[in-house]
């Protein structure tokens, strides 16, 4: 009897989280469906579930009218440099900060929470007169500068919290036996954080492939456009083939989609630093 209860436990929990992922991925459905909707015809009235006939040249337009593929190709470049670089230097300066003396910890972290509620339109004019005196102005490098500087305050704490609940001892045996600092982040603390190295990749591949203000900002050349000023020229274009529309919408979100899909692996692993902690 008490068998038949865990296993309907069980079944209605799985059947509550597939409500809830239902809840996410159908609007992402709905995209797709409208995508393929036959060119300049306004939203469907009642649910549409697939359109018949389905009209996938609404994808290739869009590669007619704009130079799609070099505007990702653009947004390519930067995710790709941006990416693992602010891993590292996120990376570094939580295991950083995880090291100092508890007060100074308090202290540093109570900063990188007080910079995240300034608006990020508050340093837009500082940083164009940074980047105009460095010569990245109407470059890619304006949109990949910012990981030099770990990309977010989140990125940091992140890795933060998660260096600073690895039991000490685990240091200070390294410390031990020889190990410097960098040793002791590239051999010991990094591989126990990869879930959170996986979380941090996915929110900074959002971050920088999503970015649509930086570009407006700094870049001036259509040639080094990105993908999200593509999305809004095509809008301009035309703001009322909704179809057209949504297939660039599908565009922008499918490889974010897709990254968190095989980053959700090590997200959920049975090795995950969830497990370990959860120990201690």
């Amino acid at each position: 009897m008490k068998k038949k209860r865990v296993r309907a436990f069980g079944l209605w929990w799985h059947l509550l989280g597939l409500t809830i992922a239902a809840l996410f991925i159908l609007p992402f459905f709905w995209a797709v469906v409208a995508s393929l909707r036959q060119p300049g015809l306004p939203p469907p009235r009642t649910v549409e579930w697939w359109p018949q006939p389905a009209y996938w040249d609404n994808y290739a337009e869009i590669f007619r009218l704009l130079p799609m593929g070099r505007y990702i190709l653009n947004s390519l470049s930067v995710v790709a440099v941006a990416v693992p670089l602010t891993l590292v230097m996120a990376s570094l300066a939580g295991f950083g900060l995880s090291q100092l003396y508890s007060r100074r910890q308090r202290r540093l972290a109570l900063v990188s929470i007080l910079l995240m509620l300034i608006p990020g339109m508050a340093v837009w004019p500082f940083r164009f007169h940074v980047f105009y005196r460095l010569g990245l102005i109407d470059s890619l490098w304006a949109l990949i500068a910012p990981a030099f500087a770990a990309g977010s305050p989140l990125f940091v704490l992140l890795f933060y919290w998660v260096y600073f609940r690895i039991p000490s001892e685990v240091y200070e045996s390294a410390q031990l036996d020889g190990a410097n600092a960098w040793t002791v982040w590239r051999r010991i603390a990094q591989p126990l954080a990869w879930p959170m190295t996986a979380a941090v990749a996915v929110l900074a591949f959002t971050l920088y492939w999503s970015d649509f203000t930086s570009p407006v900002l700094y870049i001036f050349d259509p040639a080094r456009y990105t993908l999200p000023i593509g999305l809004q020229l095509l809008k301009q274009m035309d703001q009322t083939n909704y179809p057209l529309l949504m297939a660039g919408a599908v565009i922008m979100a499918a490889p974010v989609i897709i990254l968190f899909i095989f980053a959700q692996r090590l997200l959920l692993h049975d090795l995950s630093l969830g497990k370990l902690l959860d120990k201690n």
